[in-house]
């Protein structure tokens, strides 16, 4: 079993903060020194820095200026990030328009690899967490309309439905990746046992817990249940909220 600890998403304000201190030409700077790894063992290549998307449409203060994040994520592809993290819920739907209208703007898409998530609906102005197989794909389905690609190219269950085994949600996202319309499959603030009984179904490739001086608490059952020899092999991803 491998464990890779190299990933990590950057924020938009530290993205930019990043860019702000490199030479004239950040993007010649930036791409010549963000490298390539592969994420798990099916073979997902992606940058080892990511740009999470969450903040330019709310969730930490107002949403930022449409133009100013579309013009960000262009620079951060030309620098060589090119690995782009969202959700269905970030902004309720509008941070993967936004990234849609990024990436048609110039024909990017075969540039970038695009993670996003689902589980997290609003009913009411209330979240409410789903693992149903039929909203699973109504879900994909929007995700894909929203974000204009044929394929995912990494979706995460975000949160995890306890009404709902996580066998019959797996069971539904592997039949997405049979049709072509998910490449790989990932889970969100989980425990050690719901990634092996995830994983039992599927292959799971990644997994996007907080790992910070803050929070440690994963060092105690996730990394072990990674390099258990038990499972078969996969490698895990893990952010950095700080």
């Amino acid at each position: 079993m491998t464990v890779k600890l190299s990933f990590q998403l950057c924020t938009p304000y530290q993205y930019t903060q990043y860019s702000h201190h490199t030479n004239s030409n950040p993007q010649a700077t930036m791409a010549s020194v963000v490298p390539k790894v592969k994420l798990g063992s099916q073979g997902l290549v992606v940058s080892a820095q990511g740009l999470g998307c969450m903040g330019m449409t709310g969730t930490y203060g107002l949403p930022k200026p449409e133009p100013d994040m579309i013009k960000l994520i262009h620079h951060a592809i030309g620098s060589g990030v090119t690995f782009l993290d969202t959700s269905d819920s970030y902004g309720r739907h509008t941070n993967e328009i936004l990234i849609g209208k990024a990436l048609n703007e110039k024909g990017l898409r075969e540039k970038v690899q695009i993670a996003t998530k689902i589980a997290v609906r609003w009913i009411d102005d209330i979240p409410d967490i789903c693992g149903d197989p039929e909203y699973v794909r109504s879900a994909c389905e929007g995700s894909l309309r929203r974000l204009d690609i044929d394929c995912i190219d990494l979706y995460y269950i975000h949160r995890i439905d306890i009404r709902v085994p996580i066998e019959v949600t797996m069971g539904e996202l592997k039949k997405l990746v049979e049709e072509g319309k998910v490449k790989y499959v990932g889970l969100s603030e989980v425990c050690a046992s719901t990634i092996r009984r995830a994983h039992a179904v599927h292959p799971i490739i990644a997994v996007q817990n907080e790992w910070s001086l803050w929070s440690r608490d994963l060092e105690d059952e996730i990394i072990p249940t990674c390099r258990s020899s038990n499972n078969n092999r996969f490698s895990l991803k893990f952010d950095d909220y700080i």
